[in-house]
C-alpha cells in the first residue's frame, strides 16, 4: 500500500518500472527486513504462540536461520544495481538510511527494538517506500501530510503487533512500549493513532470514506479497551481472525478506489 500511494493513475499494464518496485517491495524489502528481524528473535519467537505460522511468520531451524543471512544480500543485489541504473546515485543513501534503521532497531542489547518509545517511532522509516515509489516511478513527492499519516499508520499498525506479543515479550525479557504500559493503555494509543490519522484525511484529503473506516477503528479499540477484551489476552484464533480482517479490508479498499479512479481523477491520497 506505501509503494502503491504515490502513483495515482499509473499505467499498471505497462509500466515495467512500476512492477520491479512492486517486486522489490513485496518480497526483497520484506526478506531484508523480517528476516533480519526473525535473526535477532530466534530465541523469543519460540516463546510465541503466534509464530510458527504462514499467517504470522515462522520459527527458523538453525541452519534455515545460518542460510538466511547470504539469502538476504544475495536477493538485494539485482534490485540494488537496477535501482542505481534508474535513479542513479541517489540509491545510495535511501539503502544507507534503510540498513542504519534496521541496524537500530534489531542490534543487540542497545537496539531501539527492546527501549521504548524508540520502538514505535522507528517504524516512520517505513516513509522510505514512499521515497523510493516516487524516484522509480518518475511521480512527485507525496504531500507532508500524507508522510504523517504514513508514519502515524506504521506506529499503529506496530503498537497492535505488541498488544498481541505482550506475554510472549515478557516471558523472554524484552522491554516493549506494550509491555511497559500495559495492555489498555496501549490499545487506548493505537485509538489515538488512528484519531489523528482520522483528522488528517478528513481536513486536509476531505475523504469521507477512509475518515469513517479509521472512525469505526477507534471506536473498535475504545470499546476493545474499556468492554470487551480489556486487559485479557487475545487468543491465536481470535489474532489470525483480526489479521484475515484486516487484510480483507485492505484488498476491499484497493478495489474500491480502482473503481472510483475510473469515474473521476483523484489525488494520490485516494490510493489509500
Amino acid at each position: 500500500m506505501f509503494y502503491l500511494l504515490p502513483l495515482g493513475h499509473a499505467d499498471f499494464a505497462h509500466s515495467r518500472r512500476l512492477w520491479l518496485g512492486l517486486t522489490f517491495i513485496l518480497f526483497p524489502l520484506g526478506l531484508l527486513l523480517y528476516g533480519v528481524n526473525d535473526l535477532a528473535d530466534a530465541e523469543a519467537d519460540q516463546l510465541n504462540p503466534r509464530k510458527g505460522t504462514y499467517m504470522f511468520g515462522s520459527r527458523g531451524a538453525p541452519e534455515q536461520l545460518a542460510a538466511l543471512k547470504w539469502q538476504i544480500v544475495v536477493a538485494q543485489l539485482p534490485f540494488f544495481a537496477a535501482f542505481y541504473w534508474l535513479t542513479g546515485p541517489r540509491i545510495l543513501w535511501w539503502y544507507a538510511i534503510l540498513l542504519m534503521a534496521v541496524g537500530i532497531y534489531n542490534a543487540p542489547r542497545f537496539g531501539w527494538k527492546g527501549n521504548p518509545p524508540f520502538d514505535v517511532a522507528i517504524q516512520a522509516s517505513y516513509l522510505l517506500v514512499f521515497v523510493l515509489s516516487s524516484w522509480l516511478n518518475n511521480a512527485p513527492q507525496l504531500p507532508w501530510q500524507t508522510f504523517l499519516f504514513g508514519a502515524l499508520f506504521a506506529m499503529h499498525s506496530h503498537v497492535f503487533g505488541e498488544v498481541m506479543d505482550i506475554e510472549p515479550d515478557r516471558l523472554s525479557g524484552r522491554r516493549t512500549t506494550g509491555t511497559l504500559i500495559g495492555r489498555v493503555p496501549a490499545k487506548l494509543l493505537i485509538a489515538a493513532f488512528l484519531a489523528s490519522e482520522a483528522v488528517l484525511v478528513r481536513f486536509y484529503f476531505h475523504d469521507g470514506i477512509v475518515t469513517g473506516f479509521l472512525a469505526l477503528g477507534v471506536l473498535w479499540f475504545v470499546l476493545d479497551a474499556t468492554l470487551l477484551w480489556r486487559n485479557r489476552a487475545y487468543s491465536p484464533k481470535e489474532m489470525r481472525l483480526f489479521l484475515w480482517g484486516w487484510n480483507i479490508a485492505a484488498v476491499l479498499g484497493i478495489f474500491w478506489n480502482w473503481a472510483q479512479s475510473a469515474l473521476t481523477h483523484l489525488h494520490p491520497m485516494r490510493l489509500l
